[in-house]
């Protein structure tokens, strides 16, 4: 697993963390207190109901027991009695279900939202860390496991817990105290058996869960780069990988279901004994004359009644452990850090002229690898700036350092004299508009991705930025038009055409500062030629930043810096750079020496 994410393997057993787990639930309940409160009541006297049943059933049965009474009457009244409670044991459960349903679903909503937020609000290096497949798991089953819990403690602890509590009321003042010691024994015996041996079972739970993120993790990273499988013929590696990750899980799956049924028995046996000890006892009392027939009933009808949510108990008690180890999981991606956070005094950047400086910037990702070293520069409002280098010579850097992706080490950058760190992420942002190296596009409609730099804006302006970015013609080419749907991560659309949607984006947002990340590095000449040409318009009145690969597209630029291994090595503008003879001249003319070669090509393919 990556640094940014662990999978917990020690199985939580330390009731400490459920007990967290549990407490960072709350106030997602707190919401809803109001509901929570009627559905308990609601729980009380259906359980109030309930046990009352049996009590019925007594008063009828004696009035029935010829033994007793030599002249035998209906006894409408209990039978009368006898039916509504047990119509409103069901009405009050149903009502309990129906209360809490927008409890249980209004936090799972709550809940989801807020951890997608956060999501959103982590920093870049969490992301390029961090295992997509594996998180959207975490995520689901996270959010499911709220509404598993809430089910449990609703629906199953706090009935079995307030039904034991009436039961024992009755049964200590009613009869020989040796009912109640024996049923609350059994039942003691039972629940401390279940959650024993249901502790030792959830080892095998966790590796099931693990087992089955990591398959799933494999299958989806196998697919997403389907190509890179295919060029290296690796189906085979990839399928034996997810065979080997899914033969764990069908172990630990198999291991889970064999303890399980061990578990039933046991449980059998523990009720089976308790049971047997009771009727001997109530049968004894009603043959020496303490007891009556009715007594004997109603003593069964409770340990019936008792046990048989019992039963459920080992299935609740490792379904809660899950559930909270589950929400363990999500609450653990909600404790993540932002490394990226506005102060809490953070001013709304002032764009003003968008001047840009950077003053002496140092950047590293980790402390043994620098990647930016020392760097001043400065943009005058309206320029356009260009830095070329070889590749990893941090040029990149420079452009997600100024978006605020990352903090700098050492220095400081301006933003007409504001220090990008003292102001909001949001109003920064809001105002660089970028067109990165690599676009990736939503799995939406063209017309959705260029207007997604302005969700406001009309479809006119919409239409106006992609005839300005050079792409209207081939959208309105295609059998959809605008409604084209581009596929996951654009991969239906050209190189030239996903950039040429990034850079009717850029124009759609239309903000002071512009960024270029070597834009046309996908495309070929002539369309190169024409992004140029929509470029320059679109950057005529903008401070611009332009990281490029290519010098032909940048010679016209106010400045030029020379970046190498993290350091600025030269600066001008394209005439002073090659007086200079140094790096940039060698580059111009490597570069120039391979155009020539490909004009040639070219020539030669047209005769």
């Amino acid at each position: 697993m990556s640094a940014g994410y662990h999978h917990h393997t020690s199985i939580p057993s330390s009731n400490r963390k459920d007990l967290n787990t549990i407490r960072s639930l709350v106030p997602f309940l707190w919401a809803y207190r109001g509901r929570v409160i009627l559905a308990l009541a609601a729980l009380i006297l259906s359980k109030v109901a309930v046990v009352a049943i049996p009590l019925a059933l007594k008063e009828i049965v004696d009035s029935l027991d010829a033994s007793k009474n030599n002249q035998l009457t209906l006894p409408i009244v209990f039978l009368a009695i006898y039916g509504v409670l047990r119509l409103s044991g069901s009405v009050f459960n149903e009502l309990r279900d129906s209360i809490f349903a927008r409890v249980r679903h209004g936090a799972m909503r709550s809940m989801s939202h807020k951890v997608v937020e956060h999501l959103h609000a982590l920093s870049l290096r969490y992301h390029l860390e961090r295992k997509t497949g594996a998180i959207t798991r975490d995520l689901e089953r996270g959010t499911r496991s709220v509404s598993s819990l809430l089910n449990y403690m609703v629906f199953s602890i706090i009935p079995i817990l307030v039904e034991v509590g009436l039961i024992a009321i009755i049964l200590l003042s009613n009869y020989s105290p040796w009912f109640a010691v024996i049923t609350f024994t059994t039942v003691a015996i039972y629940i401390a058996a279940t959650m024993m041996i249901t502790e030792w079972r959830m080892k095998f739970r966790v590796t099931m869960n693990q087992m089955d993120s990591q398959a799933n993790n494999q299958a989806i990273d196998s697919l997403l780069n389907y190509e890179t499988v295919k060029y290296f013929g690796n189906e085979n590696y990839e399928l034996r990988r997810y065979n080997d990750t899914l033969q764990h899980w069908e172990d630990a799956a198999v291991k889970s279901q064999t303890s399980l049924s061990a578990l039933n028995i046991g449980q059998g046996a523990i009720i089976a004994i308790g049971v047997t000890i009771i009727m001997f006892m109530a049968a004894n009392a009603v043959v020496v004359g303490t007891m009556s027939l009715g007594d004997l009933v109603l003593v069964n009808a409770f340990m019936i009644q008792m046990f048989i949510p019992l039963n459920f108990l080992g299935v609740v008690y490792s379904q809660l452990k899950h559930a909270l180890s589950d929400m363990e999981r999500m609450f653990d991606l909600l404790h993540e850090e932002a490394e990226i956070k506005d102060k809490a005094d953070a001013a709304v950047l002032d764009v003003g002229d968008a001047a840009i400086r950077f003053e002496r910037v140092s950047f590293c990702y980790d402390p043994s690898r620098p990647i930016i070293k020392d760097v001043d520069l400065s943009i005058k409002p309206g320029q356009k700036l260009a830095i070329v280098g070889p590749s990893g010579a941090g040029k990149s850097t420079l452009a997600r350092l100024l978006f605020r992706f990352y903090d700098v080490s050492d220095g400081r950058i301006l933003i007409n004299g504001q220090n990008i760190s003292d102001v909001t992420q949001q109003s920064l942002r809001a105002a660089i508009g970028i067109v990165p190296q690599d676009t990736v596009l939503f799995n939406d409609s063209i017309y959705h991705n260029i207007s997604y730099a302005n969700i406001d804006a009309s479809r006119d302006e919409v239409k106006r930025a992609a005839q300005l970015a050079h792409i209207d013609e081939f959208i309105q080419s295609l059998p959809d038009g605008y409604e084209t749907i581009v596929g996951e991560r654009g991969l239906k659309l050209s190189g030239g055409e996903k950039q040429r949607v990034a850079i009717a984006r850029a124009i759609l947002k239309n903000p002071k500062i512009l960024i270029f990340d070597e834009a046309t590095s996908s495309l070929d000449s002539a369309s190169e030629r024409a992004i140029l040409e929509a470029l320059r318009e679109l950057a005529s009145n903008h401070t611009t930043m332009v990281i490029a690969h290519r010098l032909s597209t940048i010679i016209d630029a106010d400045q030029i810096l020379v970046l190498d291994d993290g350091r600025i090595v030269e600066q001008g503008n394209h005439t002073e750079l090659l007086e200079q003879d140094g790096a940039y001249k060698r580059l111009w003319q490597l570069q120039q020496k391979e155009q020539r070669q490909r004009d040639q090509e070219a020539q030669l393919q047209a005769v």
